[in-house]
Parts: C-alpha cells; sequence; structure tokens
C-alpha cells in the first residue's frame, strides 16, 4: 500500500513544500525549521483545523450558563434506558448481543471515519459509494448531522482549550464529557464557528443530503434498523431488541466518542507536544476505534491515522487501508519519521524514550 508522506528533508508533495533542517548534537536531536503547517494543509484545500495562535479570550466575567433542559431530560433518560439495557444481557440471544458490536462499530466508524478523519481533517479521500456507506453509518451514530460535526470539531482544534473550543477541557472533566451538550454554546464558539470556511462541505452532495433528511435518517438508521432485525430474523424479544442493539449501543457509542474530549484532554502522556492539553490514552484509543491517540492528533491533525503506530488500538486506520486496497479511497496523508522523531525532541514530554 503507497501513501504520500510528508518529508523531513526539502521536498515537493501535493500538499506543498516541506522544510526541516535536523541536527545532531550528541544523542540529541533539534528541529531547527517548524514545520508550515499551511503549507501541509494545502493539499487538503483548508487550514481550519489548526490551531490559531493569534486567538485571545476576551476580557470581563464569562457569560453565565444557560441550562438546555430538553437536552438534560433526553440525556437523563438516555442513560436510565442503558442501564435497564444492562439488566437485560443475560436473557439476550448471542446474535443480538453479536448485531449490537456490529451496529456499534458501522456507528463508530461514520464518525471516525467519516465526519473526523474525511470530512472535518480531509486526510484522505473518499470515493462517492464509501462516502454513501460512512453517511448512512454516521446517522446510525446519531451525534450530528456531518455538516454541524464538521464545524464544532474544527472549531475544536483552531481554538482548542479556549473560550471558542465547544467541549473546552479547560472546564472540567463533566463539561468537556456531557456537560457541553447540556448548555448554550459560550458566544466564541458561535462567532468563530461562522467564520469559518466549510465550503468543501456544503459542496458535498451527500453531506448536504444527510443534513437535509438527518431526522428521518436518525430515526430509521439508529434506532428503528437496529431493533427490527433481532426482532424480526430470530424472534428476539421487541424490549430486547430495542433497549440492547439500539438504546445501549448507542449510549456506549456516545460515550466512546465523549472520552476523546474529555479523558484523552486530561489522562496520559504527551511525547508530541508538551505544551498542549490533548493526551495519549490508549484505553480511549481501544473504545473508540483508534481516536485516543490525541496528542500525536493535535500535533499533526493532517495524518489520515491520528497516530503513527498504525493499525495498534486502531481501528480506523485499518478500515481505512482496507477501502484504499479495494480502490474506495485514496490520497492518505501521513507524517514522515523524521518529522514525528523531530518534532518528539523539540516539543515532547520525554515520554517516547520509555515507549
Amino acid at each position: 500500500l503507497l501513501f504520500k508522506e510528508f518529508s523531513s528533508t526539502s521536498s515537493t508533495t501535493a500538499v506543498g513544500t516541506v522544510t526541516s533542517r535536523v541536527t545532531r548534537n550528541g544523542n540529541a536531536v533539534m528541529e531547527k525549521d517548524l514545520l508550515n503547517h499551511e503549507d501541509l494543509a494545502g493539499d487538503r484545500g483548508m487550514i481550519d483545523d489548526i490551531f490559531d495562535e493569534t486567538y485571545r479570550e476576551k476580557e470581563g466575567p464569562k457569560p453565565p450558563l444557560r441550562y438546555v433542559w430538553r437536552n438534560i431530560i433526553l440525556m437523563s433518560l438516555l442513560h436510565l434506558g442503558a442501564l435497564f439495557a444492562l439488566t437485560l444481557i443475560p436473557s439476550a440471544k448471542i446474535q443480538t448481543l453479536a448485531w449490537a458490536v456490529l451496529c456499534f462499530v458501522v456507528s463508530a466508524l461514520g464518525i471516525t471515519a467519516g465526519s473526523h478523519r474525511l470530512w472535518s481533517h480531509r486526510s484522505y479521500k473518499a470515493t462517492l459509494p464509501l462516502r454513501i456507506f460512512l453517511t448512512i453509518a454516521n446517522s446510525m451514530a446519531f451525534q450530528n448531522d456531518i455538516y454541524e460535526w464538521v464545524r464544532d470539531h474544527r472549531v475544536h482544534h483552531k481554538f482548542s482549550e479556549t473560550d471558542a473550543d465547544p467541549h473546552n477541557a479547560m472546564r472540567g472533566f463533566f463539561f468537556s464529557h456531557i456537560g457541553w451538550l447540556l448548555v448554550r454554546k459560550h458566544p466564541d464558539v458561535i462567532e468563530k464557528g461562522q467564520k469559518l470556511d466549510l465550503s468543501d462541505i456544503k459542496a458535498d452532495k451527500v453531506v448536504m443530503f444527510q443534513r437535509r433528511y438527518y431526522k428521518p435518517s436518525v430515526v430509521l438508521l439508529c434506532f428503528t434498523l437496529p431493533a427490527v432485525v433481532p426482532w424480526y430474523f430470530w424472534d428476539e424479544s421487541i424490549v430486547i431488541s430495542f433497549f440492547i442493539p439500539a438504546i445501549l449501543r448507542y449510549t456506549i457509542g456516545l460515550n466512546a466518542t465523549w472520552l476523546v474530549n474529555s479523558a484523552a484532554h486530561m489522562f496520559g502522556n504527551r511525547p508530541y507536544d508538551q505544551n498542549i492539553n490533548p493526551r495519549e490514552n490508549p484505553l480511549v484509543s481501544l473504545g473508540a476505534l483508534g481516536e485516543g491517540f490525541h496528542n500525536y492528533h493535535h500535533t499533526f491533525p493532517y495524518d489520515y491515522s491520528t497516530s503513527e503506530f498504525g493499525w495498534r488500538f486502531n481501528l480506523t486506520t485499518a478500515f481505512i487501508d482496507l477501502m484504499c486496497l479495494l480502490g474506495l479511497a485514496s490520497d492518505r496523508k501521513k507524517v514522515s519519521k523524521e518529522v514525528i522523531l523531530a518534532r518528539k525532541m523539540r516539543t515532547g514530554d520525554g515520554s517516547h524514550k520509555s515507549g
């Protein structure tokens, strides 16, 4: 499998020119010139997922919290339903449990390989059939439509851990995990989100079709299909069919994604950049199909793998590689080992030395 690699020596690729002079002083490696992120992002046609060093939070008191009671009630009911579903697992047929796991993986790929790596970061290219599949999977995940997910995620990267970050981890674990969905957005989040260039997303007819019919697609794909299949095909109880493959699977999927915003911003090491908050968290990677290598991802947001370790704890990378092998995806963006090492030595916390 071949893919583009950003070189650590002076070279020209489709993503622009990368110049990085690396010198050795004893055992030390020092990167003289920083990577030009705008050049690296040039092939993707967007730089709105790269941190904006010029942003400054507004002075004065913070705006008061405004609770969204509809979301508070619905999220409470959802998690109560998931707790009830746990009591039903011993009574469920093995086919139903396997179906729930399959629905979890498919819906998770709709987020990880779809709205995140493909549409938010444009770290690889996908053909129309793959984009349709990922859109279907994304509706099954029910975490806002692709357009809205991409907008919020690019704002998160561009203004990470500031008032303009939708799930600013500096406001605590609960807020970055679920609390941000239970209150009105900070005015800066709305302001900065409106200024993003989302022309690439608007130009994708598959994404805009989903946005137009998002609510019925969620009813069908997130709740109805997962519940009907066990009930119809192997005569599972309708209660078990609804609460395990639909409610429990959906709740676990939500929390797996939220842990990337919370735990992966608070717990773990920072081998690539100790000056930013995101961390490397293998447990989050295991549950979120590879999204927990977060210090790497915020350092190199344009890397399709979100990690330097390939398939390790990273089912999404394996899926994208398979799609490339089948001719359904192409043009994966990858940072070279030399650039990664230079960055570790320059800004990392030194934890890479011990593995």
